[in-house]
C-alpha cells in the first residue's frame, strides 16, 4: 500500500466499526480466552497505552513501527510490541500516555503525530495491564532515537500485515507459558504474538474495511 492510498482511507477508518474482541480473539493465545470482563475488572488492572504509528518509507510505501524490548528480568523481556507504557499521574488521558511513552522510547515528537482514532482496549494478563491502542501517523519518517527500554526499532510494511500468509503459529516457552502454541504474525522476520498481535488483528480489519 503506498502512502497516498493510506491517506485516502483514513476518513473511512475513523468512522468504521471496530472489530473489538472478535478481531482480537483471532490472534489471542488460548490462555487469554479465560478472561472475561468480570475477571479483568476483579484484577484491578493498571492502565497503559500504546501507539500504532504509521509513516511512509523512502519508496512512499506505508509502514508502521514495532519495537523489540530490551532484555530484562520481567515478563515482557525482548518481546516485540508497539511503543507505549503505563499511564502516569501527570498524564491527562491515555492518548497523552501513548504519545509521551512513544517520545521517551523511540523519540517520536508528540506534536508531529496525527491521531487517527482510539482502538479496543486489550487486557494483558502476565503484567495485569489494560492497554489502549491509538492509531496515529505522520507524513514523513522520523529519525527514531531509542532509549534503554528498547533494543531496536522494527519497520513493517502495511502490505505485509495485510497478507494473510503473515499469520502463523509458534510454540512459546517463557516464564509464564511452557511450550504453548499461540497464533501470531510473522512480520519483518519477527514473531509478533499476544496483545500486540491482537491489536494488529483489529488494525488489519480496519485497513481492509
Amino acid at each position: 500500500m503506498n502512502f497516498n492510498q493510506f491517506l485516502e482511507i483514513l476518513d473511512p477508518i475513523k468512522t468504521a466499526r471496530l472489530g473489538g474482541l472478535d478481531a482480537h480473539f483471532k490472534l489471542a493465545p488460548r490462555m487469554r480466552l479465560n478472561y472475561d470482563t468480570a475477571k479483568i475488572n476483579a484484577s484491578n488492572p493498571k492502565k497503559a497505552a500504546v501507539l500504532a504509528f504509521f509513516y511512509p518509507n523512502e519508496h512512499n510505501e506505508t509502514c508502521f513501527l514495532l519495537t523489540q524490548r530490551a532484555s530484562y528480568k520481567g515478563v515482557h523481556s525482548a518481546q516485540v510490541s508497539f511503543p507505549g507504557g503505563k499511564m502516569e499521574t501527570s498524564d491527562t488521558n491515555l492518548k497523552e500516555t501513548a504519545l509521551r511513552e512513544s517520545f521517551e522510547e523511540v523519540g517520536i515528537q508528540q506534536n508531529s503525530v496525527k491521531i487517527i482514532r482510539e482502538l479496543t482496549t486489550v487486557y494483558i494478563p502476565p503484567s495485569n495491564f489494560l492497554a489502549t491502542p491509538f492509531m496515529g501517523y505522520t507524513d514523513r519518517k522520523p529519525n527514531f532515537k531509542i532509549n534503554i527500554e528498547v533494543q531496536k526499532t522494527i519497520e513493517v510494511l502495511v502490505a505485509d500485515l495485510l497478507n494473510d500468509k503473515s499469520i502463523t503459529s509458534k510454540s512459546i516457552d517463557n516464564a509464564y507459558m511452557k511450550n504453548i502454541r499461540v497464533p501470531c504474525f510473522k512480520l519483518s522476520n519477527y514473531i509478533v504474538w499476544g496483545a500486540t498481535a491482537m491489536m494488529l488483528s483489529e488494525i488489519k480489519e480496519l485497513l481492509n474495511s
